[in-house]
């Protein structure tokens, strides 16, 4: 059983992204990489602030030690969100500077896995996946990506899911926790040439993923050892880029929405576009993690 999607943050985000729930605290990130803000609502009072940066934003997590890391357009950098000190920490890609970070999770170890992508154009295999250590080492763990987009992982965490949205696939790995190696690429879920583009996704404690689509108007589950596809929840936006699961029980999933790329009769027809939606499901969704570093 679903119940009715909820607007909980209406916004103008250029391109809202990157949903991330933090447990312990109860709140949500999100970013709007476009405008560079980083979003931090808390559930219990409805408050969503908003951080302005000078760098657009790929995705955000929370740190360990407080405050939170950020992949930017140039490289990982850590943000306090009481004074706003925004400290970088690597960049593993000065070249091309043609580049940005785009989304990203952490694994249960506390590294942080983010890719890139080119800035405009999407160059076909300029991007890569990388990893940051909790040591502050950063390595590259694939290549040939042209926009890397969403991530998660299998409740055992032996594999590892990644999507290059303008292949409409969701690839699978398989995924060592102790190294942070990933190997085997194969086919997970292809998504048709008629729902758009697969963006960012999350997993579920049943091992279904969840993928929001760029010019789909809605966010599907996915069974990824089939390829079938489960259950359509459909979003009063065309570009649905991500979800992620939170709440205090861990059945609510959190959607975001962006504007870019939208004409005008789309906006008006869609002014909930660029808006976080939340929809309680009958599923408990996978956690996110801190970076350990």
């Amino acid at each position: 059983m679903v119940t009715k999607l909820e607007l909980i943050v209406e916004s103008q985000a250029l391109l809202g992204e990157c949903p991330c729930w933090h447990q312990e605290q109860q709140l949500l990130y999100w970013v709007d990489g476009d405008k560079k803000q980083l979003h931090v609502y808390q559930a219990e009072t409805k408050i969503d602030r908003t951080i302005q940066l000078k760098q657009s934003i790929g995705c955000v997590v929370p740190r360990k030690s407080g405050g939170v890391v950020l992949a930017l357009e140039k490289g990982f950098a850590a943000l306090d969100l009481e004074t706003k000190k925004l400290t970088p920490l690597v960049n593993p890609e000065s070249h091309p500077p043609s580049n940005r970070f785009n989304d990203g999770k952490c694994d249960p170890t506390g590294r942080f896995l983010a890719g890139t992508m080119a800035i405009k154009n999407q160059t076909q295999g300029v991007g890569a996946l990388y990893s940051l250590d909790t040591n502050l080492t950063v390595r590259q763990l694939w290549s040939n990506l042209t926009v890397s987009n969403g991530i998660g992982w299998s409740p055992d965490y032996s594999t590892m899911y990644l999507i290059d949205s303008p292949t409409k696939k969701v690839f699978a790995f398989d995924y060592d926790l102790i190294t942070g190696d990933i190997s085997n690429r194969r086919v997970a879920v292809t998504i048709p040439d008629t729902d758009g583009y697969p963006d960012g996704m999350t997993t579920d404690t049943e091992g279904m993923i969840w993928v929001g689509l760029w010019a789909g108007y809605k966010v599907t589950r996915w069974n990824p050892n089939t390829g079938e596809l489960l259950q359509t929840i459909p979003v009063p936006a065309p570009n649905v880029t991500s979800c992620t699961f939170g709440g205090a029980n861990m059945n609510e999933l959190y959607i975001t929405t962006a504007r870019t790329d939208m004409d005008r009769a789309q906006l008006d027809y869609y002014p909930k576009a660029g808006s976080v939606f939340r929809l309680v499901t009958d599923v408990i969704g996978m956690k996110n993690f801190e970076f350990g570093g």
